[in-house]
C-alpha cells in the first residue's frame, strides 16, 4: 500500500481521520510539487475540477441559491431589510454609481432628449389644436 493511503487509513482508524481529511488535502505524489503553481498553459493546477458549485452553470448556482435563501426565511433567519438600513444601502449604491462621470453623462443625455422629444411633441400638438 502507498504511503499516502496508508497515511489515509491510519487517520481513519484513529476516529479524527474524517475532520483531518477533509482538512488537508489530498495530493499525489506527480502533482503534489506544482500544487497552487500555474501549469505550462498557464491556468492554476489548484481548483481546476469539473466539479461543485463554481462549475455548475449561473442558472443553477442561482436555483440553488434562490433554494438557500427560501428555507432561511421558512427557518425565520433571513434577514429583514428595515426602512433605514435599505436607505443607506441606497444612498451607498448612489454614491458609488454617481462617481462614473461617463455614466452620469449618459444618464443626463438620455434625459435630455427624453425630455426634449416630449417638450417638442407638445408643442407640436398645442399648435395643431390653435388651427
Amino acid at each position: 500500500m502507498p504511503a499516502d493511503q496508508r497515511d489515509q487509513s491510519e487517520l481513519q482508524n484513529t476516529g479524527r481521520g474524517q475532520e483531518q481529511m477533509e482538512r488537508e488535502p489530498m495530493t499525489n505524489n506527480r502533482n503534489s510539487s506544482m500544487e497552487g503553481e500555474a501549469s505550462g498553459d498557464g491556468r492554476s493546477t489548484r481548483g481546476s475540477s469539473n466539479r461543485g458549485f463554481a462549475a455548475m452553470s449561473p442558472e443553477r448556482q442561482k436555483q440553488i441559491a434562490s433554494e438557500g435563501g427560501r428555507a432561511a426565511h421558512r427557518q425565520g433567519v433571513a434577514h429583514e431589510w428595515n426602512s433605514d438600513e435599505a436607505r443607506k444601502a441606497g444612498r451607498k449604491g448612489g454614491e458609488k454609481v454617481s462617481q462614473n462621470r461617463e455614466h452620469m453623462s449618459e444618464i443626463g443625455r438620455r434625459g435630455g432628449q427624453s425630455s426634449g422629444g416630449r417638450r417638442n411633441r407638445n408643442q407640436q400638438s398645442e399648435e395643431r389644436a390653435e388651427d
